[in-house]
């Protein structure tokens, strides 16, 4: 940023008006000063009351237009000022006029001089009247309210409970109480006395209020001050006093005081001033300020002035003071000097200063011996204007955030500045900070921007806002522009530091000279921020697609490919027509597919895919995401093609177009099956392919993508189909053949080829334990046709489930037992089989086994040994061969017969034991039915209480007895 002019820069008043006093009386000169404002709905007339040390009185008035103010201020503040308008004087006394003290309220003046009180109309159209009070009389002030008031007694309810305070207000004969007449309440010092009295005020005999005289009335006396009292300052009920020895708080109420400091031996008279604004007494010691409360407490840090002070007075948030000839402003909160006038020039004696009594005064008048200015706070609007044109930004932005918190300047404004400075610090060519405000501005919109980055006219010429800013700045223009403008300007001002002429351009730019690629690239990238901050607003259609159509503009300009992409694959409200000749021509065709994608062109996006999937070399780009999916084992980089083709799977995966997915499958496989899958078989789409179109669609070269498209088809979305299941199992045993026949050509290398080609599949299982599993679950395929397929093949396990599908069981058991010798697996089809003759069956095959082979006599045992006990000893031994050796089926036949034997006993138990339990259930019926029971006249049925007489009854095993009817009941209900 361009560094910040000294704070003393900084124009905060400006002067207005002056007046001679030599032109008027060359025998006396100044010695007091104040200043009453009149103000009405067009403009400002402040009156200026001058006291002189011969006695005299002036009055003067000052026209102040808060319209032209701004307007004229270059003017004012040259060598020409307008003139204070002389009104009227009037004599006091013959000696200085030493206070001025103006009631405006009352339409008086009420003067100090020669020790005594006098009292003349604020027009100074009558002579000065003398109170009658005792002299003496060094210093008066006036009670201020912190409403900003004046005390009066006949005033308000205000004035009666303070004088309440103070014991009752003391009348004297002749005074008019309320009514025409006036008060207020004063506080004098007499020495070492503090004197609390009240002006009344009284009109008689139908005089006009001109010619009303007052008088004084002690209202309290308090004696307990420490030392000759030399100023004072009265707020609320407290009365501050100074002394040479310190200063004091007291309460009027009470009379009680308390030091608040004390002074050193040497110093200078102390000197009090009431802060209206913050409502704080200023006390000073030498040339520091303290502020203190209304309790006398110390607020804040102290004010160190330059040098020592004649007057001081307070002008808004600053404090006045004059000396040596200058005119000085502090900031009332940090203590710094933000403004240094010339007044006099040096050696022109004592200065006084006065300021208006309000916390919102606007003027201050200086005085020298013979002379009277008038100063004007400058708008705040055109202070700031000021220091922008001086390039203080930062001092500018420093008033505009005070003024803000103390309530003085709106938010709004607040923005406005921050833009304002936004664009001086563009054109100043300092990018980054610009942007920096340019963010912290609420106001502003992404569109004032819009005309540094494409030239008018364009798409959104219309949505730049015609804000009219303070004409500090040129009217935007593109950045190359700026930059080269910026040059230009430091170029032109280097040649006139050289000729000797001061100019206000950075002094960076001077010692180290900007390069204009830098800046530029500074310029792009920094008003790229700014739109990336801009994308979180909330903010109109048409001005989200400019901001994000520019933004990828400048990312084109910088060449920021990733952002670009970052941009493009996001959700994004960019103009397609407005990009897609730039990204064409620049050759970012993958940013143009992104973009394409997102805005649901998904044709033109795949399209772009595919053309550079044929144009793009290997480990031209990496994707993290598809480096874990798609990368072979062992490799880090991934060829272009298979990122081209990746992205145009994702495309496809939620693309509900099948004629668009099937035009580009082809391509998308011979990169990747795994993608081409992918896309076939995604659930993201809301519309599924047709099956018939995708199976013809398939290149039969491609058999993996067919067969997992096909289980993904059965297993996923249960297809139902025969076709698609016959298909699925043919296509599986045609593939298992294929690879039966390759792994048997070097049989020493099948372990190696099928480690190869489960590494080079789509699948993780071997493609025979696949063709197995499915034949096994699926019951809706041809197993017939399937059959005819593998029947000249060695895949007998897969022959074995089609024939028990068709029911061949002997068929099944010869290709069990004796093809695959799997005696396990034979014993078990027996038992799902059920029937005993199939263990005789399989036993037959065992010792005869056909074809020229030996017979299987260690099978044929084991089959004895698991099942010989279901198996009819008889035919057992018929079927056994006479070659088969005694020992080896010895000992099972012993236990065939031995279990046989067991067997028929344990039978024979059995029906014993039924016997036995049928015998005593016909014994307990017998003893049931012989039970006898005698009813006569008076038996009752145990449930329903009726007399049974010669009614049916019926008894229960419990010996209950029952009517019939009950009995029927009990019979429908069970």
């Amino acid at each position: 940023m361009a560094k910040a002019e000294p704070s003393t820069s900084r124009i905060v008043m400006e002067p207005l008006s002056q007046f001679d006093l030599s032109t008027h009386s060359r025998t006396t000169t100044v010695r007091s000063l104040a200043i009453a404002t009149l103000s009405n709905s067009q403009h400002h007339r402040a009156l200026l009351y001058v006291g002189t040390h011969s006695g005299t009185l002036f009055s003067l008035s000052a026209d102040i237009n808060d319209n032209n103010s701004a307007q004229n201020g270059a003017a004012d503040s040259g060598s020409f000022l307008r003139k204070l308008s002389f009104l009227r004087s009037v004599s006091v006394s013959d000696f200085p006029v030493e206070t001025i003290l103006v009631l405006g309220d009352l339409g008086k003046v009420l003067l100090l001089s020669e020790g005594s009180l006098f009292l003349v109309d604020s027009e100074l159209s009558n002579r000065a009247t003398r109170l009658g009070f005792s002299k003496g009389i060094a210093v008066v002030t006036r009670r201020k309210l912190r409403s900003g008031e004046c005390e009066g007694s006949g005033l308000g309810t205000n004035s009666q409970r303070f004088l309440q305070k103070l014991g009752g207000l003391r009348s004297k004969e002749g005074e008019v109480q309320g009514g025409e007449g006036g008060a207020c309440v004063l506080a004098v010092g007499i020495g070492r006395r503090l004197i609390i009295v009240e002006l009344v005020l009284g009109n008689r005999g139908g005089r006009s209020e001109k010619d009303v005289n007052g008088s004084l009335v002690v209202l309290k006396e308090i004696q307990c001050v420490d030392g000759v009292i030399s100023t004072m300052v009265w707020l609320d009920d407290s009365i501050v006093v100074g002394t040479a020895n310190g200063y004091s708080l007291i309460s009027c109420v009470t009379g009680q005081g308390n030091v608040i400091f004390s002074l050193p031996d040497v110093s200078r008279p102390p000197r009090l001033k009431l802060l209206h604004r913050e409502w704080r007494v200023l006390l000073l010691v030498d040339n520091v300020g303290i502020i203190v409360d209304a309790h006398g407490q110390p607020v804040g840090g102290s004010l160190v002035f330059r040098h020592g002070l004649d007057s001081v007075g307070e002008l808004s948030s600053y404090v006045v003071i004059v000396s040596d000839g200058k005119i000085e402003l502090y900031h009332k909160k940090n203590g710094s000097c933000v403004q240094v006038l010339p007044f006099g020039g040096e050696g022109i004696g004592p200065c006084i200063v006065a300021s208006e009594e309000d916390r919102g005064g606007k003027l201050i008048a200086v005085a020298t011996a013979t002379k009277v200015v008038c100063y004007q706070k400058l708008p705040y609007v055109e202070q700031i204007k000021d220091l922008l044109r001086k390039k203080n930004y930062k001092g500018a932005i420093s008033l505009v955030e005070e003024l803000e918190s103390e309530g003085e300047m709106s938010k709004d404004l607040l923005s406005f500045v921050h833009a304002q400075v936004g664009f001086l610090l563009l054109f100043d060519l300092h990018f980054e900070e610009a942007v920096d405000h340019f963010l912290l501005s609420e106001t502003m919109q992404p569109s004032e921007v819009f005309p540094f980055i494409m030239r008018d006219p364009n798409r959104w010429s219309l949505l730049v806002p015609r804000i009219r800013y303070w004409g500090l700045h040129p009217p935007p223009a593109p950045l190359e522009d700026v930059v080269d403008d910026g040059l230009m300007t430091i170029q032109r001002a280097s040649f006139l530091r050289k000729a000797g002429v001061e100019t206000i351009v950075d002094n960076d730019h001077f010692l180290i000279p900007p390069n204009r690629a830098d800046l530029l690239e500074s310029a792009i990238k920094n008003i790229s921020r700014y739109l990336e901050a801009c994308r979180e607003k909330n903010l109109t259609q048409s001005v989200k697609e400019g901001v994000d159509t520019l933004l990828m503009y400048l990312y084109r300009a910088l060449n920021h490919v990733e952002d670009m992409e970052r941009l493009a694959s996001s959700t994004n409200w960019c103009v397609v027509e407005e990009l897609e000749h730039m990204l064409e021509e620049s050759g970012h065709l993958r940013t143009l597919a992104f973009l394409c994608a997102s805005k649901g062109m998904s044709s033109k996006a795949v399209s772009i895919w595919r053309i550079l999937a044929r144009n793009y070399s290997s480990g031209l780009w990496k994707g993290p995401a598809l480096e874990n999916n798609l990368q072979d084992s062992g490799e880090n980089l991934i060829s272009g093609k298979a990122i081209a083709a990746a992205e145009a799977s994702k495309i496809l995966e939620e693309s509900s177009d099948q004629d668009l997915i099937l035009q580009h499958l082809g391509w998308i496989a011979d990169i990747s099956q795994v993608l081409a899958v992918k896309v076939l078989t995604s659930d993201k789409r809301e519309i599924q392919l047709s099956p018939d179109k995708v199976v013809t669609s398939i290149d039969p070269q491609k058999v993996e993508i067919l067969q997992r498209y096909l289980q993904w088809l059965i297993e996923e979305q249960d297809c139902i189909d025969t076709q698609f299941h016959t298909l699925y199992a043919l296509s599986l045993a045609k593939t298992a053949i294929e690879v039966f026949e390759t792994e048997n050509i070097d049989s020493g290398n099948i372990e190696r080829k099928s480690l190869a080609t489960l590494r080079n599949s789509i699948f993780q299982t071997p493609v025979r334990e696949r063709l197995q599993m499915f034949l096994q679950s699926s019951d809706l395929y041809d197993p017939e046709e399937v059959l005819d397929l593998i029947e000249g093949s060695e895949l007998w396990l897969e022959k074995a489930i089609l024939y028990r599908r068709l029911g061949q069981e002997t068929l099944v058991l010869q290709i069990l037992a004796l093809k695959l010798e799997d005696s396990e697996a034979a014993e078990q089809y027996c038992a799902e089989i059920g029937r005993a003759d199939a263990y005789m069956q399989l036993l037959e095959m065992y010792l005869d086994p056909q074809d020229g082979k030996d017979p299987m006599f260690t099978a044929a045992v084991r089959l004895l040994h698991n099942h010989g006990e279901s198996l009819d000893p008889l035919q057992v031994l018929e079927k056994l061969s006479p070659d088969m050796p005694l020992q080896l089926a010895s000992e099972t036949l012993l236990r065939m017969f031995r279990a046989r034997v067991h067997h028929h006993r344990q039978g024979q138990i059995v029906h014993n034991l039924s016997r036995a339990v049928d015998i005593d259930a016909r014994l307990s019926r017998l003893e049931e039915r012989s039970r006898h029971v005698q009813i006569n006249d008076e038996s009752l049925c145990d449930s329903c209480n009726a007399r049974l007489g010669t009614k049916l009854f019926a008894m229960y095993p419990d010996d209950t007895v029952v009517c019939y009817k009950i009995r029927l009941n009990d019979s429908k209900g069970s």
